[in-house]
């Protein structure tokens, strides 16, 4: 326990294959890593996520989307257990409510397949080869009432080649996520 001392507590949530998760794992288990996360949460029960997080031993729950409030509800039970600095969405799905947010009370950073603050919401990669961008990228920022639109803590771009479709620039932008989402974290932190 002790090379821990010192780093800061994260929860995260998740909803789907946790790819985001299995990077932020990794990183945190390097020495240097100023986090290390102790919770994970999913609004899917089947989420391929929390089985890495059990494979790596890290308390992760899985809780029926029945609503917003039933999640947000027991979501924060189980948040407000740990002694948690940060909370972190890594490809989750749903938008958190204020009343949320504002119960939580930490900061809630999230990770965004765009180049902010251009496409906000779904489907990003599409609407930027619609649009004929010339880069695509990745952006972590603070998470606010507003989605997709708090303070941005680190962006990284990817250039579109002409060959590219969805399926291609989701994989580009992807491997820029696991990048930067550890850094931002850590940036993050070092400034609170």
């Amino acid at each position: 326990m002790e090379k821990y001392l010192g780093k800061k507590n994260i929860a995260i949530f998740i909803s789907g294959r946790g790819s985001n998760l299995k990077s932020l794992i990794k990183y945190s288990k390097k020495k240097k890593s100023l986090f290390k996360i102790i919770l994970v949460i999913s609004n899917n029960t089947k989420a391929d996520g929390l089985k890495y997080a059990t494979k790596s031993n890290i308390k992760n729950f899985g809780i029926k989307y029945r609503s917003k409030s039933y999640f947000e509800n027991r979501s924060l039970k189980l948040l407000k257990q740990q002694n948690l600095d940060l909370l972190c969405l890594a490809g989750f799905m749903k938008i958190l409510s204020y009343s949320f947010i504002r119960k939580f009370s930490k900061p809630i950073l999230n990770i965004h397949p765009s180049l902010l603050p251009k496409y906000k919401g779904l489907n990003t990669h599409l609407k930027a080869l619609r649009n004929n961008d010339k880069f695509a990228g990745a952006s972590v920022h603070k998470v606010n009432q507003k989605l997709d639109s708090g303070k941005i803590i680190l962006q990284k771009k990817v250039k579109i080649l002409k060959k590219d479709n969805i399926k291609s620039l989701e994989k580009k932008v992807l491997k820029i996520e696991h990048e930067i989402y550890p850094k931002a974290i850590e940036k993050f932190l070092t400034s609170l």
